[in-house]
């Protein structure tokens, strides 16, 4: 019996050996769990376009959106473990789904961590409309109102959600949220005036800022954005320890090859090291991950200590799922 199991772990070494040999032989599929044209897609569009490079096939990305995420990172899990399907995700999809939805799939059992990606702080905005110049001229404009002001979300969980929730928590400020499939169809809606802010990723919103489409008031973080230097950091502004980035990141389906993980990973790594695409990246307000923790081994070490860190907060606030 044992020389028979010892076969078997034998056999499934060299067939994981022999798909990496030949690895990969047809295009690569990047399910992105949130519209098209949203600051995930924006970002993942730049990596792929890079990592065909060092892998020879093209990157398709598919968009599958839903359940703030969920519904994407589910096709991944069930997909084959060939590395043929990669799931991109962040903060919202891989870390606080899991306290909010009954998801049938475990986020860190089920999969397989590729890298970490770069960063987004996130930004305080809201329509031209409002009258508010500053933050404090915001949050006591927000507070005047007869009722709660609405904001918008790409769905409970995502990282405009959990950024409302926290800038709940830190401002006393109640919100009502407006529940879209990505924050690119919400920014549109504050565009037009429909909703009263969002707190969304500074990627999303900077090209508004700058068209003086809709008002920006603080960056959720301890120091300006680079590319954004006029913004003012949440310290600054009047709203101090309201810091937030919403990191991004790769996965594989759990059982994928470790040889293919480490051409995925690599892949990744070279582009994230190409100046054009850190340009391009920085452009849209991206924080680049430090070099020491862009292995799988780094992204599944951080990704245990956000779970840690904001499931006991969204269970606290009770979030509830239509």
């Amino acid at each position: 019996m044992r020389k028979l199991f010892l076969a078997v772990l034998a056999m499934l070494a060299f067939t994981g050996i022999a798909l990496a040999e030949t690895y990969p032989s047809h295009p690569i599929t990047i399910i992105v769990p949130f519209s098209a044209g949203g600051p995930s897609d924006a970002m993942m569009r730049v990596l792929g376009e890079r990592m065909k490079q060092s892998l020879g096939e093209v990157l398709l990305i598919e968009n599958v959106t839903g359940a703030g995420g969920s519904l994407g990172v589910g096709r991944a899990v069930r997909a084959a473990p060939d590395g043929y399907t990669i799931s991109f995700g962040h903060l919202g999809t891989h870390v606080a789904n899991g306290a909010i939805y009954k998801l049938g799939y475990d986020l860190v059992d089920d999969l397989e961590p590729v890298v970490l990606l770069p960063s987004n702080p996130m930004i305080i905005v809201s329509k031209n409309a409002v009258p508010a110049k500053s933050l404090k001229e915001l949050l006591d404009w927000l507070k005047s109102r007869p009722s709660p002001p609405t904001a918008g979300t790409a769905g409970a969980g995502s990282g405009s959600h959990i950024a409302g929730l926290y800038f709940e928590s830190v401002s006393g400020i109640k919100l009502q949220y407006v529940p879209y499939r990505g924050t690119g169809p919400a920014l549109n809606d504050l565009v037009a005036g429909q909703i009263d802010i969002i707190v969304d990723q500074t990627s999303n919103s900077i090209n508004q800022v700058r068209g003086g489409n809709i008002r920006a008031y603080a960056v959720t973080d301890s120091k300006r954005v680079e590319n954004a230097p006029e913004i003012p950091t949440v310290d600054e502004a009047g709203l101090p320890g309201f810091h937030m980035t919403l990191w991004s990141g790769l996965w594989v389906p759990k059982g994928t090859p470790k040889e293919i993980v480490a051409k995925l990973n690599a892949a990744a790594v070279a582009a994230l090291n190409d100046p054009a695409v850190i340009k391009q990246l920085e452009n849209l307000g991206l924080q680049m991950p430090p070099k020491d923790q862009l292995t799988p081994e780094a992204l599944g070490v951080w990704q245990k200590a956000e779970i840690a860190k904001w499931w006991p907060m969204i269970k606290a606030a009770n979030v509830k799922v239509d």
